[in-house]
């Protein structure tokens, strides 16, 4: 029902900013959540940031006052600005939307960042 593309991604050095988007398009009918994950190799997918219920926003501790998470909804985007970036925020970052009956991943865009 819906696909979901996310960009941006790169080679940065310790320091600097990234801003990843990520645009859906079809059916979003009930949409409840949209988030961001990582995951690095050997590691597990998890979570970064995200809009849950009534639009609240939601940080892990190793990104917080470093990353936000918005949207635009006219767009139907959402976008993850990343500033001070460390070499440990290195993985893949995948974008997700889903409702209590559809969940979708977009294919992940790497984020390289060099000490």
């Amino acid at each position: 029902q819906v696909h979901v593309v996310e960009s941006g991604g790169g080679l940065v050095q310790a320091g600097g900013s990234l801003r990843l988007s990520c645009a859906a398009s079809g059916s979003m009918f009930g949409i409840n959540f949209m988030g961001w994950y990582h995951q690095a190799p050997g590691k597990q997918r998890e979570l970064v940031a995200d809009f849950g219920t009534g639009g609240r926003t939601i940080y892990a501790d190793s990104v917080k006052g470093r990353f936000t998470i918005s949207r635009d909804n006219a767009k139907n985007t959402v976008y993850l600005q990343m500033n001070s970036l460390k070499p440990e925020d290195t993985a893949v970052y995948y974008c997700y939307w889903g409702s209590s009956t559809w969940g979708s991943w977009g294919q992940g865009t790497q984020v390289t960042v060099s000490s």
